[in-house]
């Protein structure tokens, strides 16, 4: 046995995981109208890769799903697990055991795991196709869907049986083989247009190597020309370098010469700067000076009229003091402020202490005003005046000789320094001349060195040209000796033998001389190029050839097993429509080849197919001979009858190519009772090559299983299982 299990979670009416392990040749599905049998058969073909929802009786991924009860929240996703007894490497992969799960989600997005890893679709269909299991094939039979085989048109019908003898296997070989005949054919397109697109441009640049060839000679006669120009330029801008050089430097010793005797001048000018700014400072204090000077004689005249007239008054005056105050108010002034005082004394209230002190000052000081305002200059009074003035007029007689003194030094100081500032001055402007003339020629020689350094970079880039275009025979400038006349000769010669190096480089340039190497590397990498092309192009040809050989056998094979097989499939047919009916024939016969357009879009299991146009498919038809029935054609069958034969043909197909299971859903649910024991014997006849997983109602069915497994629904809307193991039931009972 190969199927060992299927588990269901979430899957349609399975809303809790459910296992349904196989452990008999035969295992029957039994339980009422709707309790979810037929979602077993759908689970088949869910797992096993089927993309048609209709065939799985929904409209969408997510119908699939457990939706919910009342008793059970709807699930997030569905999931089916199969388990593949691999052993024997039926599965073509290096596992004992193989599980194919397949999950839904309800946003419809589908995952497929191979042993937990995930995988593709496309992945999962290869390596069932290879054990002849696949979830729209033959070997899934839905309920209703019994006489699909007969409904079938003839190029559906042919490719049932084609599914059914194993050559889908071939027939995605051949797919892919012409998928990469015609991806051979698009290289074998490219590589053509390739060659042909390069063959202009190969012819171009061959007659652009040959020009080049013709041209080395212009190429030696440059290296000569250039060698000769070079030398003569080198030779002559070095010395006229030298020379430049040297006078720079001397005029650059002159210029610093004048720059530092300019700079003492104009410390010297700067000092007398100074010196005006001293002069300035000197106007100033003698200005000064000068008004400091007339305010003194006009205060000696002052004093000197001032003296006159106290002099005049000591001769006139001869008062004492004596005559002045009276004695008698002297007394009765001391008596008023003794008596004052002591009452002050014998008081101890400062604010009356106070205002007695006040009014003694105040007395005293009306004592003293009276004295001095009544009474007359005495003689000693007038005659110390005469002496005070005296002496302040001498000091100021004194002090005006001193101011005279100062003004004359001055004014000899400030004409001084005018005339050394103006002699500085004069030495400043002098040396600036100089030194401008010595700039302006140093200059002339930094503009005449300037040249040279445009010559020399000229010199450099026309020894770079010719070295791109000479290449290395251009050396000989530098260990060649100076050509004669190259120092002394005017420069008006050498101008020529540029010029004629000019149209040498010119003419080069234009025979194609200039990118000689770069052409002929082209020319080497676009003849390669197009060898390699052509090589490949054959390389090509060569697989196109093998892919038509492959194909070509393919298609044979293809139709020799197909033939063979259709040959046994009749004789099987043969033999269960015998059975069935009790005589009579049903026979596939090959139709006429037609022509057909494009291939319909495929499932993604095969993707590998292109859509192409094929020219000539031949269908298969079904011929009928009922006994003691005058019955040809399909069309008046009745339904057990059409029954009958669907399942003759699903038989014989089987017995040729046995897959490894069957998954037949109710097949027998147009039978009578005679006829189901003759099924029931079909069914332990065909389970000795196949595993056979039936669901059915009928009791000879059952029988002839060796485990049941009874489905059931409860109030919650969830499918569970019962299961009975009738091989050992029956060893008990023995």
């Amino acid at each position: 046995m190969y199927l060992k299990s299927i588990e269901l979670s979430g899957f349609k009416s399975f809303g809790k995981k459910t296992e349904l392990v196989f452990q008999s040749r035969i295992s029957s599905i039994v339980g009422p109208n709707g309790s979810g049998k037929s979602n077993v058969a759908e689970a088949f073909r869910f797992v096993l890769g089927e993309q048609s929802m209709k065939s799985m009786r929904s409209k969408k991924g997510e119908d699939l799903i457990w939706g919910g009860s009342p008793g059970l929240a709807r699930a997030n996703r569905a999931g089916v697990k199969v388990t593949f007894d691999n052993f024997t490497r039926l599965l073509d992969i290096d596992f004992k055991e193989v599980v194919v799960e397949r999950i839904v989600y309800r946003d419809g997005q589908n995952e497929y795991l191979l042993n937990g890893t995930v995988v593709r679709l496309k992945d999962v269909i290869r390596l069932l196709a290879g054990a002849n299991i696949g979830g729209s094939g033959y070997q899934i039979i839905s309920q209703g869907e019994a006489d699909r085989i007969l409904n079938a048109s003839p190029k559906e019908r042919r490719e049932m049986v084609e599914d059914a003898l194993g050559l889908k296997l071939y027939q995605h070989k051949k797919a892919e083989s012409e998928r990469k005949l015609e991806e051979t054919g698009v290289n074998i397109d490219k590589t053509k247009s390739l060659r042909r697109e390069i063959a202009p441009h190969l012819n171009f640049l061959r007659t652009q190597v040959e020009k080049i060839e013709k041209a080395r000679e212009m190429k030696d006669e440059l290296a000569a020309k250039l060698n000769d120009y070079l030398a003569r330029e080198n030779a002559w801008i070095t010395q006229e370098d030298a020379r430049l050089l040297e006078e720079a430097h001397a005029r650059e010793a002159e210029s610093k010469t004048l720059s530092h005797r300019l700079t003492e001048l104009r410390a010297v000018a700067g000092a007398g700067k100074h010196g005006t700014s001293k002069s300035s400072e000197l106007h100033e204090k003698l200005q000064a000076r000068e008004a400091r000077l007339v305010e003194v004689r006009r205060e000696g005249e002052d004093m000197q009229r001032e003296l006159g007239r106290a002099e005049g008054a000591l001769e006139a005056n001869t008062v004492t003091v004596e005559q002045i105050v009276a004695v008698p108010h002297v007394r009765q002034f001391a008596r008023e402020l003794d008596s004052t005082i002591s009452d002050i004394e014998h008081n101890d209230d400062i604010s009356t202490v106070r205002t007695a002190l006040s009014h003694i000052r105040s007395r005293i000081k009306s004592f003293v005003e009276g004295l001095s305002g009544a009474a007359p200059v005495t003689s000693h009074e007038a005659k110390q005046q005469v002496e005070e003035l005296t002496v302040a007029l001498v000091k100021k007689k004194h002090e005006q000789e001193v101011l005279t003194g100062e003004i004359d030094t001055m004014r000899k100081e400030i004409a001084r320094i005018r005339e050394a500032s103006f002699a500085a001055e004069r030495d400043v402007i002098e040396h600036e001349a100089t030194l401008r003339e010595a700039q302006g020629k140093l200059n002339n020689v930094n503009a005449a060195r300037t040249g040279i350094k445009s010559l020399r970079e000229r010199f450099e880039e026309e020894v770079r040209e010719g070295v791109a275009l000479a290449g290395v025979a251009l050396t000989g400038w530098e260990r060649g000796e100076i050509p004669q006349g190259a120092l002394s000769e005017d420069r008006s010669e050498q101008e020529k033998r540029r010029k004629q190096i000019e149209r040498l480089k010119i003419k080069i340039e234009e025979s194609g001389l200039g990118n000689g190497d770069a052409v002929v590397k082209e020319f080497s990498q676009t003849k390669e190029r197009d060898e390699f092309l052509a090589r490949e192009l054959i390389d090509l040809e060569t697989s196109a050839s093998k892919l038509k050989d492959i194909i070509t056998e393919l298609e044979k094979t293809i139709d020799e097993k197909f033939k063979d097989g259709l040959k046994h499939i009749n004789e099987a047919l043969k033999g269960f429509f015998v059975k069935l009916f009790g005589g009579g024939e049903a026979k596939l016969t090959i139709e006429q080849p037609k022509r057909r357009g494009p291939r319909e879009e495929l499932d993604d299991e095969d993707e590998d197919f292109v859509g192409e146009e094929e020219e000539l498919y031949a269908g298969l038809s079904i011929s009928v001979s009922l006994p003691r029935k005058k019955v040809k054609g399909l069309e008046v069958l009745s339904g057990g009858e059409r029954a009958l034969t669907s399942i003759a043909l699903i038989f014989s197909m089987s017995q040729v190519n046995p897959p490894p299971f069957l998954v037949l859903d109710e097949t027998d649910a147009a039978l009578d009772e005679a006829n189901s024991k003759r099924y029931a014997d079909m069914i332990k006849e065909l389970g000795s090559k196949s595993q056979l997983i039936v669901i059915t109602h009928n009791r000879a069915t059952m029988a002839a299983a060796g485990e049941l497994y009874g489905v059931t629904m409860s109030q919650d809307g969830v499918s569970k299982l019962l299961s009975v193991k009738l091989e050992e039931a029956e060893r008990v009972a023995k």
